[in-house]
């Protein structure tokens, strides 16, 4: 436990990042996996991650990023697209996939099927865009922790264009949305920033025993 406080005072959120270094496939896929793993309302994930390698793409997407230029010279730049309107189609998706992974027949889930579309299904649109929206920000949270434990620098960013974002990507056709970006990789040498003390509120502060 003492190494993993260890390594969230390492990790920051980089502002330069070294575009010579490279995450290596093992260690890509170990991030995937953390992402894969985290833990999601009902499990039902309903977003998809877009690992975008492709220079020119990324090239596109610098402007609707406020300019910044992590979003080129990091080694990976994931794009987390959460689904806008969750229908009866993907939640029933997951139970087959439940019943499949868990050996269990598919008429057995069918009250927690139709719990989850009672509670999901019936939200208004926007409503169901915003909570979807939120699981991506667990899974980033399991891609952070991950990621300091293997020494790769991860910025999460909000600081893009959404509606751009979904037009460069093509995300409307899927039914998506970019609701978070996080630049991967490795700091360069010269960002000051890795040498600034951090700056959290104290314990007294921050928690309240009831």
């Amino acid at each position: 436990m003492n190494t993993f406080i260890e390594n969230q005072n390492w990790r920051y959120a980089t502002k330069k990042f070294d575009a010579t270094r490279k995450i290596s496939n093992s260690d890509l896929e170990i991030l995937k996996d953390a992402i894969r793993l985290s833990t999601s309302s009902y499990g039902l994930q309903p977003y998809q991650v877009f690992i975008i390698e492709n220079p020119e793409l990324r090239t596109k997407l610098q402007p609707a990023s406020w300019g910044q230029t992590q979003i080129v010279d990091a080694s990976h730049l994931f794009v987390f697209a959460n689904i806008v309107n969750v229908n009866e189609s993907q939640i029933d998706d997951y139970i087959t996939n439940m019943a499949q992974t868990r050996g269990l027949n598919t008429e057995s889930l069918k009250p927690y099927s139709d719990f989850m579309k009672s509670k999901i299904i019936t939200l208004p649109s926007d409503s169901k865009s915003v909570w979807a929206s939120k699981q991506t920000y667990l899974a980033l949270g399991n891609l952070l922790n991950v990621a300091a434990e293997l020494k790769i620098d991860v910025t999460p960013m909000e600081g893009f264009e959404p509606e751009k974002y979904n037009e460069i990507l093509g995300l409307n056709a899927l039914g998506l949305n970019a609701s978070l970006v996080a630049a991967i990789g490795y700091r360069h040498e010269e960002d000051a920033t890795q040498h600034y003390t951090k700056v959290r509120k104290p314990n007294e502060e921050l928690f309240i025993t009831l």
